[in-house]
């Protein structure tokens, strides 16, 4: 298939771009314009959609929202948490509400078109596989999946059911995560040879030695469901050990409502439930290496642990420095990414070059896309952007426990959260992939952009990268072309990215074969590559 073929001989950087967003056989007219496909569930852009939602509140309610747009319709919602599902349920009260998702698509499926997910990830593959079953086009938030081996599910079933799909990094549709790719590609930096990428601390405690003694479920929750696949236990808010913990590690904020133990939000620093900081923000911040880069499994040779700091029996550790070995893609010779988390400040500068001297003059350069929502535009300094070290946006997921560095360096940072390193000059990315620039910044006053080589989003150009990267999944529903982060494209690298998740559990380098989707060296590493489900809740094609 196409678009597993990224970087191989024979294909070029044109098909890599047309391979991804035109792969398989589209009439002219849109997917709509055949009766065949019209089959498949794709509708005239005339046209709504009725689209389900799996979570109801906080980031699936700003998905579900932005899909929407005024124009589609709401038609049904599950959420385990109704407390927490209350959002969408007042927003959209003539849709139909579940606990279960799978009552929902028993009872509602046939008046369904497409779905959106937003649950923890150890869920994302369960209920996305559900759905594309069923015919129902997928958007899912990121990371893709947990594992490994589910992402690599997803893509094969991506193939198999035909459905439109896209993976919720809201950066892939902003123009300066293209910019980037077009930058490298006209040669500016040379070969590019290594890539340093970082963040602050996360946005949850994590740590933590000991499990809090059980306490009861609230009434709107529905436990069991919310645990899904994973292996049961008790649920527990916390008790005064934890929240002294929680408040500590969150600089005072450990009293919030947020933290408690398992939920609404910590789940993702456990190791049954997500990924960490590379699910929640390297699949943001690594996105414009991915694409530029053409990464995949395939070529990634090894991944390593070069720090863990703050381990624990049940969550990630606190301090992350992973590194990841691709082979050539290609032209494109071999390449190390280097991913860095809880840092404050810059994890990486070129060589003599100061984080003043990196960072972007004000009022100069390029400005790239909107500094709305979510992203800085041209980046921090740039113009129409805030100035170095402001927040990076007010996106749903924005604000969480950046820490010093989360994204950008902080007040003193250079801006960037994301270099690349290349044998001509620098190329660097921040926020999201909403930012981009060449270092120094004297270097960026100056540039002068190569000519657009990608397509640009609709409305990311100019409005919010967010509502674009939802739209760009609806028109895609519609019969458009595939979305620039379907499945064919995330899964893959959803599956080389968590793979650093996995490495943080040992030391030493982890040989991986894609082929046999392994790590060769040290097998019992592979118990965190598939996951084990509970029963009743196993998944196949």
């Amino acid at each position: 298939m196409a678009l597993r073929s990224f970087g191989r001989p024979g294909f070029t950087r044109r098909h890599f771009f047309y391979g991804a967003l035109l792969a398989g056989a589209v009439p002219s007219g849109g997917f709509g314009s055949t009766p065949s496909l019209k089959a498949l569930g794709y509708k005239s852009p005339n046209e709504k959609l009725n689209i389900a939602g799996i979570g109801a509140g906080g980031q699936p309610f700003s998905d579900l929202r932005d899909s929407e747009a005024g124009v589609e319709n709401i038609v049904a919602l599950a959420d385990v948490d109704w407390k927490r599902g209350a959002q969408g349920f007042t927003q959209w009260p003539k849709a139909e509400k579940y606990k279960d998702f799978r009552q929902m698509l028993d009872k509602q499926g046939k008046g369904i078109d497409a779905v959106v997910i937003g649950t923890p990830d150890h869920m994302h593959a369960t209920c996305a596989l559900a759905c594309m079953q069923l015919g129902k086009h997928v958007y899912v938030e990121k990371p893709l999946t947990r594992t490994p081996w589910e992402a690599r599910l997803l893509t094969q079933a991506a193939e198999k059911y035909k459905v439109a799909t896209q993976m919720g990094n809201q950066g892939y549709s902003h123009d300066a995560t293209r910019v980037a790719c077009e930058i490298f590609w006209s040669g500016e930096i040379g070969d590019v040879k290594e890539v340093h990428a970082w963040h602050g601390n996360p946005g949850w405690p994590q740590g933590m030695q000991k499990i809090p003694p059980q306490t009861s479920v609230p009434d709107t929750l529905d436990w069991d469901l919310w645990l899904g696949g994973a292996a049961a236990r008790p649920y527990t808010e916390g008790d005064d050990d934890y929240k002294a913990f929680a408040t500590a590690a969150m600089g005072g904020r450990g009293g919030a409502p947020e933290f408690g133990f398992y939920m609404p939000f910590n789940w993702r620093g456990f190791f049954d439930f997500g990924s960490g900081l590379f699910g929640d923000w390297g699949v943001h911040i690594l996105g414009p290496a991915n694409w530029a880069l053409q990464l995949s499994p395939e070529s990634l040779i090894s991944v390593e642990a070069l720090k863990r700091e703050g381990t624990s029996p049940f969550t990630y550790p606190v301090k992350n420095a992973v590194r990841y070995e691709f082979g050539a893609r290609g032209s494109l010779p071999p390449v190390t990414v280097y991913w860095n988390d809880s840092i404050q400040g810059d994890a990486y500068l070129p060589p003599g070059m100061t984080a003043e001297e990196a960072r972007k003059i004000p009022g100069a350069g390029p400005q790239v896309g909107p500094a709305g929502r979510g992203g800085r535009g041209g980046g921090p300094g740039g113009p129409g952007g805030p100035p170095p070290g402001a927040p990076g946006g007010a996106g749903p997921q924005a604000g969480r426990g950046g820490g010093g560095g989360g994204r950008g360096g902080g007040p003193q940072g250079s801006g960037y959260n994301l270099i690349f390193v290349g044998s001509k000059g620098y190329l660097g990315t921040s926020g999201r992939g909403e930012g981009v620039g060449l270092l120094p910044g004297s270097k960026w006053a100056e540039y002068k952009l190569p000519n657009a080589y990608l397509q640009r989003s609709p409305g990311a150009s100019f409005g919010d990268n967010h509502s674009a990267h939802c739209r760009d999944w609806v028109r895609a529903c519609k019969g458009g072309t595939p979305a620039c982060s379907n499945f064919g494209i995330a899964g893959p690298y959803t599956e080389w990215l968590v793979l650093g998740a996995v490495a943080t559990h040992y030391e030493g380098k982890l040989l991986w074969d894609s082929a046999k989707m392994e790590i060769t060296n040290n097998k019992e590493a592979n118990k965190w590559v598939k996951p084990l489900f509970r029963k009743g809740w196993d998944i196949k094609l």
